[in-house]
C-alpha cells in the first residue's frame, strides 16, 4: 500500500512503524483532548466567517442574490409537482369522470351532514321554544290561581268587614235611638 503526503507517493515498504505502548486514557487526558479537538472545531468555523468588512459585504450581496433564486426556485419545484399530479390525475377521461365523483360524492357528504345540523338545530330550537311556551303558560296558570285566590279572600275578608260594620252600625244606630228615645 502507498502512502501519500502533500502529493508525493511513497512506497508502502519505505514507512517506518514504531510500535510503543499506549497508557490508558485518564480523565485529565481526555479533557485535554476535547478542549483541543474543540479549539480546532472552534477554529475550522471561524475560518469560514469573513474577516473584513469587504468580505461581509460580499457575503451579504451574495445573501441578496441567492435567497430570492432559491425562493423561486422552490417555488417552481413545487408548481412543477402540481401540475405533474394534476396531469396524472386528469390525464385520462376515465380517470376525470373518476375524480369527478368523487368530488361529487364529497359534496354529497358536505351536503347531508350540513342538512343534519340544520335539523339538529331546528329541532332543538323548537325544543327550546315548546319548554319556554309551556312554562310560561305554567306560570301564568299559577299566578291566575293565586290572584284568584286572593282575589277570593280579599272579598271574603270585606264581606265578614263589612258585615261587621253593619252589625255595629245597626248597634250604634239601636243605640242611639235607645238614648233618644229615652
Amino acid at each position: 500500500m502507498a502512502t501519500t503526503t502533500a502529493g508525493i507517493t511513497k512506497p508502502a515498504s519505505t514507512t517506518k512503524r514504531t510500535t510503543t505502548r499506549r497508557k490508558p486514557a485518564t480523565a485529565g487526558s481526555r479533557t485535554t483532548r476535547t478542549a483541543a479537538s474543540s479549539r480546532r472545531t472552534s477554529k475550522a468555523t471561524s475560518s469560514t466567517q469573513p474577516k473584513t468588512r469587504i468580505e461581509h459585504a460580499q457575503v451579504m450581496a451574495e445573501r441578496v442574490v441567492l435567497v430570492p433564486v432559491g425562493a423561486s426556485l422552490l417555488a417552481r419545484d413545487n408548481l412543477v409537482s402540481t401540475v405533474k399530479g394534476l396531469a396524472s390525475r386528469y390525464r385520462t377521461r376515465t380517470n376525470f369522470e373518476r375524480e369527478l365523483k368523487r368530488y361529487e360524492r364529497r359534496g354529497v357528504t358536505a351536503r347531508n351532514r350540513f342538512e343534519r345540523e340544520v335539523r339538529r338545530a331546528r329541532t332543538r330550537m323548537e325544543r327550546e321554544m315548546r319548554q319556554r311556551r309551556s312554562l310560561v303558560e305554567r306560570t301564568m296558570r299559577q299566578n291566575r290561581r293565586r290572584l284568584n285566590r286572593e282575589i277570593t279572600s280579599v272579598r271574603r275578608d270585606l264581606e265578614k268587614q263589612s258585615g261587621a260594620v253593619s252589625a255595629r252600625v245597626e248597634r250604634l244606630v239601636a243605640n242611639a235611638q235607645d238614648l233618644l228615645g229615652s
